[in-house]
């Protein structure tokens, strides 16, 4: 089948939280370096060895092969279950969905490709390409989960998840939401606080692109296998790139780029319900907007959001405010 040549779904939003890691890790190495008196002092040599987990299999006439981009990746206990695009179309998406699984805290590892999902996979599926993949762990019903789009044609892009006992036997993908129309930007997370009254609810974040990015909320209480309600902000919010987050009690925080008209804001949504009602999204800041010479795509003020322990959010994101001549709350050229 012939594609078309520009598409738009999928964008490299992980970059974000790895590039800010990167920063710190620089900071970090400034700010501990040794005094010169003990510059000259013998370093302990520490080898590190990096694993090819996974190598782009496929020979369609469409992608651009060898490709393998846009991973996610979440651990719980010893598993580490990663999920990324395979064999990148140039227009956004690709020719399936990778997975790379370890059962032993990194040491080995086992991968594959999403069974049932597009018509490349093996066994194949209905979808053309898939996109946009984001992991989760459901605790109570010992899930595995791969949220990831289903791109059917330009126009028809549903959001699907794959569901595994352990990380390496996928199933066939569960629809999530397919409103025949361009859904964009899931992303996963599942409440595993035992001390929460919603224990083992995983929430999915998306937008409705053919609806000017109307933000939608999906919630499923038995492992991922249905997903029968879907709901929006109490303010009916636009915007783009949510991730959910879910502190010890139960509340879902969703940090997300929200459009207005005076530019793009960071702003987040809470639920306190299980995700039966969303509230109104509360400012967190506004962008300070740039666009990159050239033309170049990149992961604009698409945020990158985790939790820690304790139950604080943290959210990273790119704007320009610390850079002269910027303007905060300029908008982004899209």
């Amino acid at each position: 089948m012939r594609l078309p040549h520009v598409w738009s779904a999928g964008t490299a939003r992980r970059t974000l939280l790895s590039w800010a890691a990167v920063g710190l890790a620089m900071l970090a190495a400034m700010a501990f370096a040794p005094p010169p008196a003990l510059a000259s002092a013998p370093a302990h040599s520490t080898t590190v060895y990096t694993k090819l987990l996974s190598t782009d299999p496929y020979a369609d006439t469409f992608s651009a092969h060898k490709t393998e981009v846009e991973p996610d990746v979440t651990a719980y206990g010893a598993t580490i279950v990663s999920a990324f695009q395979v064999s990148r179309y140039s227009g956004g998406g690709s020719a399936n969905i990778g997975w790379a699984t370890s059962l032993n805290g990194g040491r080995t590892w086992q991968s594959g490709f999403l069974p049932y999902a597009t018509i490349t996979g093996t066994p194949p599926g209905s979808y053309l390409l898939g996109s946009d993949a984001s992991v989760a762990y459901d605790a109570r019903y010992h899930t595995w989960l791969i949220s990831w789009l289903a791109i059917a044609s330009p126009t028809v892009i549903d959001v699907a998840v794959s569901r595994s006992p352990d990380g390496i036997h996928w199933s066939a993908p569960v629809t999530v939401a397919a409103r025949g129309e361009f859904l964009d930007k899931p992303w996963i997370s599942c409440d595993n606080s035992r001390l929460s009254p919603f224990f083992g609810n995983c929430y999915t974040e998306f937008e409705d692109v053919t609806g000017n990015d109307l933000i939608f909320m999906a919630t499923s209480a038995d492992g991922g296998l249905t997903w029968p309600k879907l709901s929006n902000t109490a303010d009916m919010a636009e915007g783009l790139g949510g991730q959910p987050v879910v502190q010890p009690g139960g509340r879902v925080i969703v940090p997300i780029v929200v459009f207005t008209a005076s530019g793009d804001t960071i702003a987040s949504f809470i639920s306190d319900d299980g995700g039966a009602t969303w509230s109104v999204t509360h400012l967190i800041a506004k962008v300070a907007g740039a666009t990159d010479a050239g033309g170049i795509r990149d992961g604009g003020d698409l945020p990158s959001a985790r939790i820690d322990g304790s139950g604080r959010v943290y959210t990273v994101w790119s704007d320009c405010r610390f850079e002269p001549g910027c303007t905060v709350g300029s908008p982004w050229t899209r």
